[in-house]
């Protein structure tokens, strides 16, 4: 298979602070590897402490003393329009950029690119319809509330669909006036230097969008415990999240991170059992599986169980794995060899925990590169560890029920709870399992159809606050409550007894 490199790549990766464009201070530089070759492709630049320190002083100066805090909402919504054409206008670019870089299928890469320019268009229109709150006690007083946009916000993104996660967190955060520092992940450095040109060429002023790459230990680390940022929103898997939560406390930052997740699809013996094959396959197999919201447990009803298993793993088998820029391709190549390796490991643990239907191993014909195989098993017990830890890859754990409360009790049964998604034509059964499943969100008959207004976000181990629609905007806004009295004001009048 010939190797596909886009033209025009950088000659290094640098950093973005204060409107230029700037290698480490120290000149630190680290690797990035393409997950087709496993070859250094670039250098980016590594920050560390004195990068940080730069770039959030550029983002407090643009907040203290800049233009983009003070701006009328329509004049922010007009940028946040233009960022969003231009996004639109070159999706194609971005998408090959984002194949190369993390191995996504090219298909998928273009309609991520797609959804990060509808994140922005849709905050671009929240903040200009925005209304605030107002509370009356007729002829006595009236309070309403004023929304403020706190400072400097401090953006720490993964390396899967980088290019939209980001956009997920940067278009609220600048939206409600805020600059920022963006920390992407280590792995996928390349989408993330993009922003730079098109917020210029968008109208963005010089250190309202900063951007520092780096490891999570370092770049990541000083940028939490920076004393001048005081919101941190962080995307990534749970234990990170829980170090994140650690440092930030001192500083009483405030905090919104949505991490792991092992969420169920539980299919009922009643469903429309083609339409949850479909979604249950796309579910934990698109995006290589490195995705969030990826139903990686599927439980089935007894009655149907066997012959679910038997379509599923055909299914399986029949994904095409290949060249992430082919337009056939189903399932690329993993984002890197570290995590390939963790992927493989749970792959031979699974051989021991459950009955192995398809895949297992790397797909003939793909010798090199990061390529896993769409692995199914079945009849894998609670207790499994690929039934109870994310994986993070195209591997999949399928598990038999009998009845709605052993369903219930299964789909609880893991510290995550970020999604669920339930098929069944009982409207009854439906509405209350989604009640008592422990997840943020719950698809019903449906598989992860974003309403950007809904709110994003997980319970337990899965996360921390919520993002998505006014949320967003809340998380980036302090609420300021003023206070008027309409009559005459009566205060207790201490120290007139004597």
């Amino acid at each position: 298979m010939t190797h596909y490199i886009p033209e025009g790549l950088p000659d290094r990766i640098r950093h973005f602070i204060d409107g230029e464009f700037v290698d480490s201070v120290g000149g630190e530089t680290f690797d990035v590897l393409d997950p087709v070759s496993n070859e250094t492709y670039v250098q980016a630049a590594a920050g560390r402490q004195a990068d940080i320190d730069l770039a959030v002083a550029a983002a407090k100066r643009a907040f203290d003393d800049g233009p983009w805090p003070r701006m009328l909402p329509r004049q922010r919504s007009r940028v946040l329009h233009k960022i969003a054409d231009l996004v639109e206008a070159r999706d194609a670019r971005l998408a090959e950029l984002e194949t190369f870089d993390t191995g996504l299928p090219i298909t998928q890469a273009l309609g991520q690119a797609q959804r990060a320019a509808e994140n922005f268009r849709f905050f671009a229109d929240l903040i200009v319809a925005q209304r605030d709150d107002a509370y009356k006690v007729p002829g006595r007083q009236v309070n309403y509330v004023n929304r403020k946009p706190i400072g400097v916000a401090g953006l720490i993104t993964p390396w899967n669909t980088p290019f939209m996660l980001e956009s997920w967190k940067l278009a609220p955060a600048l939206a409600t006036g805020n600059t920022v520092v963006l920390k992407p992940a280590e792995f996928t450095p390349l989408s993330a230097s993009l922003w730079a040109e098109i917020f210029r060429e968008a109208g963005v002023p010089d250190g309202v969008f900063n951007l520092v790459n780096g490891l999570g230990e370092e770049a990541g680390d000083a940028l939490v415990k920076h004393p001048d940022v005081p919101l941190i929103s962080f995307t990534g898997e749970s234990r990170t999240g829980q170090i994140i939560f650690g440092n930030a406390a001192p500083f009483l930052k405030g905090l919104s991170m949505e991490l792991g997740g092992k969420s169920p699809a539980v299919v009922f013996a009643d469903a429309d059992l083609d339409s949850a094959l479909d979604a249950t396959v796309f579910g934990v197999f698109s995006l290589n599986g490195e995705r969030c919201t990826a139903g990686s447990r599927v439980l089935v009803e007894r009655g149907v169980y066997d012959d679910f298993v038997a379509r599923y793993a055909a299914r399986a088998k029949n994904i095409v794995v290949g060249d992430p820029h082919d337009p056939a391709t189903e399932v690329g190549a993993l984002v890197h060899p570290e995590h390939y390796e963790k992927v493989m490991r749970y792959v031979e643990i699974g051989k021991s925990e459950g009955r192995l239907v398809a895949g297992g191993g790397r797909p003939e014909g793909l010798d090199t590169g990061n390529y896993v195989a769409p692995t199914v098993f079945a009849d894998v017990s609670p207790d499994a560890r690929i039934f109870q830890e994310e994986i993070f890859g195209p591997v999949v754990a399928i598990t038999p029920f009998d009845t709605d409360e052993e369903a219930l009790a299964l789909a609880n049964n893991t510290r995550y709870g970020l999604a669920a998604y339930i098929w069944t034509n009982d409207l009854k059964r439906a509405h209350t399992f989604a009640q008592s499943v422990e997840a943020g969100m719950v698809w019903l008959n449906s598989n992860n159809v974003r309403d950007l207004r809904t709110p994003f976000g997980g319970v337990k181990a899965s996360g921390l606050g919520h993002e998505g629609g006014y949320r967003s905007i809340d998380f980036y806004t302090d609420q300021q409550a003023v206070h008027i009295t309409l009559n005459e004001a009566h205060s207790p009048r201490f120290g007139t007894a004597r």
